[in-house]
């Protein structure tokens, strides 16, 4: 009897693939690519021991391993899993009834009123890289912040450029910590966000830096980062920093991402 490969067999082998793949780039963005090589090889070391070799004494050490690797797997990668889980939950703008609100519904009004808050948000953060002032703030999109806006100080104040630059004021009580906007308000200042573990971050990127990606690793929301020694202004999306950019540049990134 030959050895013979379906169609089901293929589809198979490609979804796996492609399961690999995407932990790969999850654990590469957290600085845990080295543990998931180090997985790989050992479970190809299973395989030819267990199964190629047929080596009973060591098969059946790494059989026992293996049996309780999955439960390791969940207490190595928690924060990893978590990310996963979050992510899937939040891909709500494909769905159908989000469809069909775009379809019926005319959103003219709302993107007005979105690119005024925006234009509000870059206007701030270009004042503040003229003074050098820090500042981190973070915009939500399909995923609820309030665990950590809960953490900090609440406002839930209208999108105004002045208010932002008087938040983080370096004299302000509120100047540590992170400004989080949520529908179209202010929503809460001085809020502590989880740090990236991301052991690639350049050594210079201080802790509003790693905050951001921290943030951004946790959940689908945007931060923008201004910079207190050199006044750069950078945002963070999807665990990845895009550093030293111009006002420009920002408002048409926010304008893509948050309109778009």
């Amino acid at each position: 009897m030959g050895f013979q490969i379906g169609f089901k067999d293929v589809i198979d082998i490609f979804l796996v693939a492609i399961l690999l793949y995407q932990t790969f780039k999850l654990l590469k963005r957290s600085g845990a690519v080295n543990i998931f090589v180090g997985i790989i090889a050992f479970l190809i070391c299973w395989f030819l021991v267990s199964y190629v070799f047929k080596m009973e004494l060591l098969g059946g050490i790494f059989d026992r391993i293996v049996s309780v690797g999955a439960f390791a797997l969940i207490v190595l990668f928690q924060d990893e899993l978590r990310r996963f889980l979050t992510r899937i939950g939040s891909r709500r703008k494909g769905s159908i009834i989000h469809t069909i609100r775009r379809i019926f519904v005319n959103d003219s009004n709302d993107k007005e009123r979105t690119d005024f808050d925006l234009v509000q948000i870059v206007l701030a953060c270009r004042n503040m890289s003229k003074t050098a002032t820090g500042g981190l703030i973070v915009l939500t999109r399909n995923n609820n912040l309030e665990f950590y806006t809960h953490s900090g100080e609440q406002i839930n104040a209208a999108i105004n450029s002045r208010l932002i630059e008087c938040i983080f004021f370096k004299n302000n009580p509120l100047h540590d910590g992170a400004l989080i906007v949520s529908d179209r308000k202010l929503k809460a200042a001085a809020c502590i966000l989880p740090v990236s573990k991301n052991q690639s971050i350049p050594r210079r990127m201080g802790l509003r830096h790693r905050a951001a990606l921290g943030i951004t690793e946790h959940s689908d929301s945007i931060a923008i980062v201004v910079s207190e020694e050199t006044g750069h202004i950078s945002w963070a999306i999807n665990g990845q920093l895009t550093t030293n950019v111009k006002p420009e540049q920002l408002e048409h990134f926010l304008s893509e991402v948050m309109v778009h």
